[in-house]
């Protein structure tokens, strides 16, 4: 049942305008006044200054993004049936469009607000999902969510895995534990194309597994015959291992996770590849020994954690992306190939052309862009919400 008059929640005239575009966020500056008296998670209409409806949200007084966006019909609120239909609609996405219904294999079932349910990431491993929760109002509703999932996925278990600074910034009170089910005791065994990888659902990076790079792997591949590969930020080896599979000569394979090298070991052997060398080192540490020692490798891989969390740290993140690339440019043969990617979403394409460009110009080196990418398709970009493409992945020839 709904309240007779939900709160509602005015908007200032002159910041409206991108939710008429669909736009998720609106943050506390947007408003101009709150008629009621909402607790946090509550539904909220939002409103312009003149009282005219825009959309129905989901409030957070504790939350920057003050009010999270779902439905711009005014006769659609926000009951169980919504969230139910949009789940589906997600999972339908992935299994009957997009061909991802492999049980042995693993993609991203719901991308928050490239799904349009901001605050809800899942994914499926196998027999196994692991759901993460940015929003305290999905958190909120967290049984009707996991019982669609449950009955659309018909997962062995549900593993209920948290976000970084998701506490301090949503209010959120939830641990990493399980949810639902059986919970996997060791690593899931999942197929990504002709290779099998290991996956700790229960403490690896993100929820286990990198699948947004999963059609960067596949492009990433045609180069790799007969060179010699360097993997730096490695994690579990999914980029070395697909090169090698695809004829690689050799592969060196560096993170700084001792733990990661573990499963990235453990699944070379899965695949019953011997020709990939996994070391512990820190990125810019090894690639100045490299370099210096005149080490030079055919194919470069640089897929390093976020740098950028902040507007604030947007500064120092594009300078680290350029000493890294340029660290791996020195350490690449003439006539390489170096696959780079930032996960950073605050460095836009433009941004990170822009540090190519300077890395070329430091250099010396011709560098000329042959691909550039972004993540795999079960990441879906909202054109509503432009936020949503944050991975960039160029494909470079280096001479």
């Amino acid at each position: 049942m709904f309240p007779a008059e939900p709160p509602r929640v005015y908007l200032k005239s002159e910041r409206a305008r991108p939710f008429f575009g669909r736009h998720p966020w609106v943050f506390s500056g947007a408003i101009r006044r709150l008629d009621g008296d909402p607790a946090d998670g509550d539904e909220v209409a939002v409103l312009t200054e003149a009282g005219d409806f825009i959309a129905w949200g989901l409030f957070n007084s504790k939350s920057q993004i003050r009010v999270r966006l779902y439905s711009w019909d005014a006769e659609r609120r926000l009951a169980d049936e919504f969230w139910r239909q949009a789940i589906a609609a997600a999972v339908h996405l992935r299994h009957e469009v997009l061909g991802l219904g492999d049980p042995a294999g693993a993609c991203r079932l719901v991308f928050s607000e490239g799904d349009g349910i901001s605050g809800l990431i899942a994914d499926r491993y196998a027999d196994f999902l692991a759901v993460q929760f940015t929003s305290l109002a999905l958190a909120q509703r967290r049984d009707v969510i996991m019982d669609e999932l449950v009955r659309l996925c018909q997962p062995r278990g549900v593993y209920l895995r948290t976000e970084r600074g998701m506490r301090e910034a949503e209010g959120l009170d939830v641990a990493d534990s399980p949810a639902w089910g059986d919970v996997p005791d060791g690593p899931v065994t999942i197929i990504e194309d002709d290779l099998q990888f290991h996956v700790d659902v229960r403490t690896g990076q993100k929820t286990g597994f990198y699948l947004d790079q999963r059609e960067n792997r596949r492009a990433a591949r045609r180069f790799a015959r007969g060179r010699r590969i360097l993997d730096v930020c490695c994690y579990t080896g999914a980029f070395s291992l697909a090169l090698a599979r695809a004829g690689a000569a050799e592969a060196l394979a560096i993170d700084v996770s001792a733990a990661a090298l573990d499963i990235a070991r453990r699944n070379a052997e899965l695949n019953g590849i011997t020709n990939v060398r996994f070391e512990t080192g820190n990125a810019f540490e090894r690639l100045e020994q490299l370099a210096d020692r005149g080490e030079r490798f055919d194919l470069v891989v640089l897929d390093p954690p976020r740098f950028a969390r902040t507007r604030r740290g947007l500064e120092q993140a594009l300078r680290g992306y350029g000493s890294l690339n340029e660290l791996a440019v020195r350490v690449l043969a003439p006539g390489g190939i170096l696959v780079t990617c930032s996960c950073s979403g605050r460095v836009t394409p433009d941004d990170f052309t822009l540090v190519l460009a300077g890395v070329a110009e430091r250099t010396g080196r011709a560098l000329r862009f042959l691909e550039r990418r972004g993540q795999a398709s079960d990441h879906p970009v909202s054109a509503h919400c432009l936020e949503t493409a944050y991975l960039k992945c160029f494909i470079c020839h280096v001479t």
